[in-house]
């Protein structure tokens, strides 16, 4: 399998909350994770962030990707993804009641492969914005 269909399958799986228990077969057992923001600051595996997105459609069930770029990069084993995540709080589990906001974040993955599968994840997003349109800031 390519790393382009490793990722896109991978990608897929993460955004649509299916968790480690999927997404770890795309991945090292101890893939690695970054992302420069306050709402994932204390997460540095990809199991602890595949299980995150999981967690986050508790409170916003609506919630789904809009994917908006896709691209391989062979030489250096890297697939970056662009893409919006839309959803509503209507549910329990975010750090306040539900406030009935949408939102409509952007974001980006930059997937680091090694041996055909994923070695390390870096997210790109402002998790402040994200915060605020939610009512969660």
């Amino acid at each position: 399998m390519t790393i382009a269909k490793t990722a896109r399958e991978f990608f897929e799986a993460c955004e649509t909350g299916k968790g480690w228990d999927v997404c770890k077969q795309y991945c090292h057992d101890d893939a690695s994770f970054d992302c420069q923001s306050d709402a994932l600051a204390d997460t540095s595996t990809l199991e602890a962030y595949t299980n995150w997105t999981k967690a986050i459609l508790t409170p916003m069930p609506d919630g789904h990707y809009e994917l908006k770029g896709f691209a391989a990069d062979e030489e250096r084993g890297t697939v970056v993804a662009t893409s919006v995540f839309h959803g509503t709080q209507t549910g329990e589990g975010g750090p306040v009641p539900p406030t009935g906001k949408t939102i409509a974040t952007d974001y980006a993955y930059s997937m680091e492969f090694e041996g055909g599968k994923i070695r390390h994840l870096t997210k790109i997003w402002n998790d402040g914005i994200a915060m605020r349109q939610l009512g969660w800031a």
